[in-house]
């Protein structure tokens, strides 16, 4: 009989981008990118999983921004474009490459890219999100939503806009996934009050918590971690292990800086000549990674220095990192079960883009470890949330601490000399929203009700994480405050329109175009109920 279960928590979002009036923008390769080398290669492995018979659980969310780009036939369209641009690049590579290792290796990226996109179209009818509904339906994966645009909840100062961030994230899945969603991941687990009551009231059961969120609950956490607690408002809540975590995640301290894995940060774009890849990889003049690294990490050198990447070895290191993972596992609870009255759980969250995108080898990894687990462990085995707390449906009632899961434990990473200045504005718009809500409650014409309509998208996207995000750790930084001042100031000139009722119907249906999230949104949603 095992004695305890380990819970991989998968987040799987993106900010919502999409620049229709440019025929390639840089920043939409994000979603591109982690279409090709993270949300394929996991789901691709998943079902080989599911076809040998392997018993997994995992719990993924599917943020409302990511889920809406993935339905977008535009954006669709042009990942195609992406991954067979890239196909038609190793192709051409390999008719004039002497070198033999780097045949090898160009012949490997080759037939990857060649069997996702086949699994791709065929499998998953051209719909990633086939693969997330398939898997849950059959039971392997646990789909939980998110906030509607990844809005950091304890830094809004309107009630009434949390409610509704919370509400369109289940109105978004459910319209998807055809069922309420059980679970809810917080943008950036942020938590404070009234956040636990709001999530009662539209149905959620579960969500997650960095671990300071249990461990300074009151009254305290009596398991600590390794249970989840549950509010006065019936909501249960889970907290990360930083001990399960840390192993997967640090590129210093954990399996993914092993020196045979691939190296992120050389690609053959800077490596070979530019005519020979420009109508491949950048068209429209500009340069940017093919995602093609035939490097491994080597060691503490220059990219100069790097060795080139031996796919045999490097998944050798991976059985031994899955294999080394359960044994950990296993270790941690046997020691939790021996002094507990339940199966412990131990919670391990990832952000999914560090599995392929980031750490390339990593969906091999999670695939390898399940596979062990199943096959060899008499002490773990893997679990959704939810059918932890179904199987221990009497919990701890507690209150969860103020906290979040960035750097520091709490806020500053979104909220600090470099962001204050976004929350002013996001409180001034957010409480002109409310107004136009009660103010219109029956439109005058159907283009002021799409310019309503309009307001509210850009108000939610406004709320995004996201880009006070990049803006603190400096990665695009440019994008990031010219797309946080974009929605503000869109908002502004579509409210001072509906005022005067002067609306360029121009430019709002440019913004129906570019901010297509949503489409079932209606202003109204704003209304406070007396």
């Amino acid at each position: 009989m095992k004695k305890g279960y380990l819970a991989i928590v998968l987040h799987t979002h993106l900010p919502f981008v999409k620049h229709p009036e440019e025929e390639f923008f840089i920043e939409e390769n994000w979603l591109y990118e982690a279409i090709t080398e993270s949300y394929l290669p996991l789901l691709y492995n998943f079902y080989k999983l599911k076809n040998e018979g392997i018993h997994f659980r995992l719990t993924m969310s599917l943020t409302p921004p990511l889920s809406n780009m993935l339905l977008d036939d535009l954006l669709m369209n042009r990942f195609k474009r992406y991954i067979n641009l890239r196909i038609a690049l190793l192709e051409d590579l390999l008719k004039n490459e002497k070198d033999e290792k780097k045949r090898k290796n160009f012949r490997f990226y080759l037939e990857r890219l060649k069997t996702l996109y086949e699994f791709f179209r065929t499998t998953l009818k051209g719909n990633v999100i086939n693969g997330f509904k398939d898997l849950q339906n059959e039971g392997f994966i646990d789909v939980i939503t998110c906030t509607a645009t990844h809005e950091i909840l304890p830094l809004e100062t309107h009630r009434k806009i949390q409610e509704v961030q919370v509400e369109v994230g289940v109105e978004n899945y459910k319209r998807i996934f055809g069922r309420n969603p059980r679970g809810i991941w917080l943008g950036e687990c942020a938590y404070a009050p009234p956040v636990s009551e709001i999530l009662s009231k539209y149905g959620i059961e579960y969500t997650i918590l960095d671990a300071h969120g249990l461990i300074n609950a009151k009254p305290t956490a009596f398991y600590g971690i390794s249970a989840p607690i549950v509010s006065k408002d019936g909501v249960a809540f889970f907290g990360r292990d930083p001990e399960a975590s840390k192993q997967v995640w640090s590129a210093k301290e954990g399996y993914p800086g092993d020196f045979n894995y691939r190296e992120f940060y050389k690609d053959i774009v800077y490596e070979i000549e530019e005519n020979k890849v420009k109508k491949y990889i950048h068209p429209a003049g500009f340069k940017v990674d093919s995602g093609i690294k035939i490097h491994k990490i080597t060691g503490n050198t220059g990219l100069d220095k790097k060795e080139l990447y031996d796919r045999t070895k490097a998944l050798e290191m991976v059985d031994t990192h899955a294999g080394n993972y359960m044994f950990n596992r296993e270790r941690q609870i046997e020691y939790l079960s021996s002094i507990m009255d339940r199966k412990p759980i131990v919670v391990a969250p990832f952000d999914t883009e560090l599995f392929g995108h980031w750490w390339f080898e990593g969906p091999e990894f999670l695939a390898t470890l399940m596979r062990k687990i199943d096959k060899y462990s008499e002490v773990i085995e893997t679990t959704t949330l939810s059918e932890y707390i179904d199987r221990y449906p009497v919990m701890q009632v507690s209150e969860p601490a103020i906290s979040s899961w960035g750097d520091g434990g709490y806020f500053r990473v979104w909220l600090n000399d470099n962001t204050d200045w976004i929350y002013p504005h996001l409180s001034v718009i957010g409480k002109r929203m409310l107004n136009l809500a009660k103010q219109f409650e029956k439109p005058k014409s159907k283009l002021q009700e799409r310019a309503l309509n309009m307001c509210a998208k850009e108000l939610l996207l406004a709320e995004s994480s996201d880009w006070a995000f990049l803006i603190t750790v400096g990665s695009a930084i440019n994008y990031a405050t010219e797309m946080q001042r974009f929605h503000i100031n869109t908002f502004n000139k579509l409210y001072k329109e509906i005022l005067e009722d002067k609306i360029d119907e121009t430019f709002l249906s440019y913004l129906e175009k570019k901010d297509s999230i949503f489409p079932f949104l209606d202003y109204r949603i704003f209304k406070e109920k007396r």
